[in-house]
This record gives C-alpha cells, structure tokens and sequence, in this order.
C-alpha cells in the first residue's frame, strides 16, 4: 500500500490515530466517507451554479476531516478551494480559476478513500489473490 502512491496519506499519522482511537476509528473512516462524499458533491454544485459562499463549509470540513486521517494532498486542495473561497466572496466574485482543483479534489477524494479501505478492509486486500495457499499480507487487520 505504500509504495504505490506514498504521497496521498501520511500512513504515519493513520497508524498512530488508528491505534490511539482503536474500535472508534472505523466509525470515524465511515463518516470521513460520507461527509467526504457530500462535501464534495457540495462544491462541485456549488461551481456549477456559481454560489461562491456555498464552497467554503464543504471545503473546511474535508480539510480538517483529511488532516486528521494523513491526507494531506487532500487537505491543502480543500484549504485553497476554502481560502480562494472566502476571499471571493469578501470582493464579490466567483472564483472560476478552481475549476482544476475542484476536479482535482474528487479525484484525489476518490483515492484516498479507496487507499483507506485497503489499509481497514481484509477483504479488499484479499479479493486479487485466488486459489489456497497464498499468503494474506493484511494480518493486522483490526489488531491494536
């Protein structure tokens, strides 16, 4: 997992906050997915109907729910999708230059997520592996 895109998600930081929340932390991936998934759909409607104030609650709340999780990719794009916000809606404008970061930001949502479920999820590991007698490389799966 982390050889193949170690840039996404700090796996540092997901460990530590895995085992210090222990069983709370999958609760805690689960709302990180749905709020993720609304936040996002939030802003991009908010960019299709050019509402700039309705871009900077979605973009804090995935920024401070990726910090929290090691993705920090993913936070800075919604801190700038969030800053630009505020800032155009102070000066009155629509901030049509965040058109690449908002397509950016589902993109990278989309990863991280599929990263955290394959860190969290034994069966995602295993799904690619057939047959009997292949060794399972997620054995740490739900151990503290």
């Amino acid at each position: 997992m982390n050889d193949e895109q170690p840039d996404i998600v700090d796996w540092g930081l997901f460990e530590k906050n895995r085992s210090e929340l222990g069983p709370g932390f999958i609760r805690i991936l689960s709302y990180f997915r749905e709020d993720g998934s609304k936040s996002v759909a939030q802003i991009e409607e908010a960019m299709r109907e050019e509402n700039t104030p309705a871009l900077v609650i979605p973009a804090h709340t995935i920024k401070g729910e990726a910090r929290q999780l090691g993705a920090e990719p993913l936070a800075k794009i919604a801190e700038l999708i969030e800053s630009t916000a505020r800032l155009c809606v102070e000066t009155h404008r629509f901030p049509d230059e965040l058109v690449p970061q908002v397509v950016e930001l589902r993109n990278l949502f989309d990863q991280t997520v599929h990263l955290f479920d394959r860190a969290t999820n034994p069966l995602m590991t295993r799904s690619g592996q057939a047959g009997f007698g292949r060794k399972v490389t997620n054995q740490n799966f739900g151990r503290i």
